[in-house]
């Protein structure tokens, strides 16, 4: 056995067999499932559109599904749509999960061309340059009867990427970007 922490390597070879036995699981599993189905269902609220679908069956994503939530979620400014990150998806899915809704997501924003955040930067200075929402990498949210602080505790908690608290504008950010927050 070789173990590079010799503190470690001490307390292991103080240990019994049994002892050692009790520590290790019982059996092993996969850390991701391949059988299943995950779906999601979009109200965007600028274009009055819709858009549900499993986006993800037995361990494929669905591109059909995929390009119809990345048309819902297009930036309405200029009508340009592009393909949303597949985390941004998994990371809405696994936030209805432990908040156990599966209500239709409001989308306030999803992607933006450069030009519309070009011009939102220059209107608010609550408007990334860089923004993850060019990329297709983020959303702002609402989801009717689940409120708001509730939503952006649970985004928090599963620290999977960024999330922007807008209370006075009645949406959460989220974005698979690195794990931080503000508002």
């Amino acid at each position: 056995m070789s173990l590079a922490c010799p503190a470690r390597r001490q307390i292991l070879l103080g240990l019994g067999g049994t002892a050692l036995a009790t520590m290790l699981p019982k059996t092993a599993h996969a850390s991701r499932s391949t059988k299943g189905i995950k779906d999601l269902s979009f109200y965007n609220r600028h274009t009055g559109e819709r858009g549900e679908g499993h986006f993800w069956v037995d361990g494929k994503y669905q591109s059909d599904t995929l390009e119809v939530f990345s048309q819902v979620l297009r930036d309405h400014r200029q009508n340009v749509a592009a393909p949303m990150d597949k985390r941004l998806f998994e990371y809405l899915y696994q936030l209805q999960d432990v908040l156990d809704n599966k209500d239709e997501i409001h989308v306030i924003s999803g992607y933006r061309s450069p030009k519309t955040n070009e011009m939102l930067a220059a209107k608010s200075n609550g408007v990334a340059k860089k923004s993850f929402h060019m990329k297709g990498m983020a959303m702002d949210i609402a989801i009717p009867g689940v409120n708001l602080k509730n939503l952006r505790d649970a985004a928090i908690s599963l620290k999977l990427g960024g999330v922007g608290y807008y209370p006075s504008s009645g949406f959460i950010h989220v974005d698979c970007g690195p794990v931080r927050r503000w508002g």
